[in-house]
């Protein structure tokens, strides 16, 4: 033993491993389900459950916690033939896994399940499981349309969670039957609506909260997975109770155990958003004092070096002496249109007195002033007469007999006369109804 070699990499202990070991069956064997018979059914004073499932060739640790087990519908015993669906756990004190429990069901697929599984089949061999079609979900929804019961309490858990969790969001609720004979056409339905608005949401959530199998079959109808899966709108299927599984569940982009954690998994949390955006805001600042502060001592540096100092010393000798000739130059320039300005004015002067072009312009100006008192006389002159032509048909509308008909009223005639009391009304005659659109004749 004492000439062993020392190995030469990194052993993990024994915690190392068994948390490797953990992570790796915990997160794949997530919501499974499994067949067998009970055995060994014990509960404990605190109202666990624990036993093992078993087959000829094997055995499993379960457990059924005791929230659980107040919800079974009836007991357990040893040698019953079960289906147990849940998640599983390893322990690492004891170095055992077993399995928690949240579905029992008795064995034996009836004609349901029957039809759940042929279905199920069916879909998964067109591609339409495949997590290539997913879409994502939007990291921030604004406008998130609900399928689901309006009576039922899983719209009540939905709103509640968004109110608390992300209340930015905007809801609206299609309501649709979540079980019965016309609820698979409604949910499609409400799918489709919701994917033919001009100003679209941007995430569907469907579903309802636990029920039997045939509580909750309408999400198992075909029409509800195609309309699913050719939604445009990312869809998030919440049908259920933990480990109830639907066809919707297999299409939708993503599946949520309840309705309550179809919000929790399609929307961030705003109190998390804000203190990542306070993060960010500090750090921001924090970066940009920095950068500041460097340049400010970059540029203070430059100021001071002698290289600077003796360009800026350049600059300013050449600078004033810009200055001055261009001050001398600005004079010179003044000097000389001042003196052409000058002559130019005495030009235009002598010009404008001999030029027969000022009499013609008077004589357009006194032209132009009669044109407008023409034009003011004759447009209101045109306005007395259109007040007369509207005041004149006004009058003639007052007294159209087909007036009442075009606001909404009929016409009662009996043998072409209008019947204007129920005096006049003959039952043994014909009567006329007439609307603005046209007449009808009642015997």
């Amino acid at each position: 033993m004492n000439n062993q070699i020392p190995f030469a990499f990194d052993i993990p202990s024994v915690s190392e491993l068994t948390a490797d070991i953990k992570s790796l069956i915990e997160t794949r064997f997530r919501d499974i389900l499994v067949e067998g018979e009970l055995s060994n059914v014990k509960e404990s004073r605190n109202g666990h459950i624990y036993f093992t499932i078993k087959d000829d060739s094997a055995q499993l640790p379960c457990v059924i916690w005791r929230s659980t087990a107040a919800r079974l519908d009836s007991p357990i015993s040893d040698g019953q033939q079960v289906v147990l669906g849940g998640d599983l756990q390893v322990y690492p004190p004891h170095g055992k896994y077993q399995m928690i429990v949240t579905l029992v069901q008795q064995a034996g697929l009836g004609r349901l399940q029957q039809k759940f599984e042929m279905l199920k089949l069916k879909l998964e061999k067109e591609g339409m499981f495949q997590q290539e079609h997913k879409k994502p979900l939007p990291p921030f929804p604004l406008k998130v349309g609900v399928i689901t019961s309006s009576t039922g309490a899983a719209f009540h858990d939905i709103r509640a969670t968004f109110e608390k969790r992300w209340p930015i969001a905007t809801l609206l609720l299609h309501h649709a039957s979540v079980q019965g004979e016309n609820a698979a056409g409604e949910i499609s339905e409400a799918i489709r609506y919701f994917n033919s608005q001009e100003s679209p949401v941007d995430l569907i959530i469907a579903g309802r909260g636990g029920g039997s199998l045939e509580d909750l079959w309408p999400f198992n109808e075909e029409i509800v997975a195609r309309a699913i899966f050719n939604s445009k709108i990312p869809v998030v299927s919440a049908v259920g109770h933990e480990v109830d599984f639907s066809i919707s569940d297999f299409v939708a982009d993503e599946r949520a155990a309840t309705p309550t954690q179809s919000v929790i998994i399609s929307t961030p949390d705003i109190n998390e958003v804000r203190y990542l955006v306070d993060d960010l805001t500090t750090s921001l600042e924090n970066t940009l004092q920095q950068k500041i502060q460097f340049f400010k001592d970059y540029v203070n540096r430059l100021a001071h070096s002698h290289a600077l100092l003796a360009v800026s010393d350049k600059l300013l000798f050449f600078k004033n002496r810009t200055e001055s000739k261009t001050e001398q130059l600005q004079s010179r320039f003044s000097r000389r249109l001042y003196e052409k300005e000058s002559a130019v004015k005495q030009a235009h002067s002598e010009l404008e007195a001999r030029n027969p072009a000022a009499i013609l312009s008077r004589k357009k100006e006194n032209v132009a002033s009669l044109y407008d008192k023409l034009q003011s006389r004759f447009e209101r002159k045109l306005h007395l007469k259109n007040a007369l032509l509207n005041s004149k048909i006004s009058r003639l509308k007052e007294r159209n007999p087909k007036a009442p008909l075009e606001r909404g009223f009929t016409r009662v005639l009996q043998d072409g006369v209008w019947i204007r009391s129920k005096k006049g009304y003959q039952n043994e005659k014909s009567i006329s109804i007439e609307w603005q659109d046209g007449t009808v004749e009642r015997r």
